[in-house]
């Protein structure tokens, strides 16, 4: 189930976009990244939670215009992929901004958003 990101879920937050490929990322720049999906209304972080209530990956969107919505992190528990959860990620944003936006990749994960398309 996806759910919208709260201040309470910050440190599972940090812990799945550290895991971003080539995110070198260190805790402040974290930080900052999470500051900004905090207080900039055109950004929306989500987290997808099983049945177990565990929080198992992340998905980002920055509103870039009144046509356009990137999907600008997408990060799942090491421990989970393979298992179409990436794939479902991008599904559950896409349907929630379809209707509104039309939804591109950032470059960071324009080659995995292209083989969930692929494979659809």
């Amino acid at each position: 189930m996806l759910i919208r990101y709260k201040k309470n879920m910050e440190k599972i937050a940090m812990g799945l976009l550290s895991f971003m490929p080539d995110e070198k990322r260190d805790v402040k720049k974290l930080q900052q990244h999470i500051k900004e999906y905090e207080t900039n209304p055109d950004w929306h972080l989500y987290l997808w939670k099983n049945e177990e209530d565990d929080i198992l990956g992340t998905v980002g969107v920055r509103i870039e215009d009144e046509v356009n919505a990137i999907i600008q992190d997408l990060s799942v528990n090491p421990s989970h992929r393979n298992l179409g959860l990436g794939k479902t990620l991008i599904q559950e944003i896409k349907e929630i901004y379809s209707e509104k936006y039309i939804v591109y990749p950032s470059e960071q994960i324009r080659q995995f958003y292209e083989k969930c398309d692929s494979i659809e």
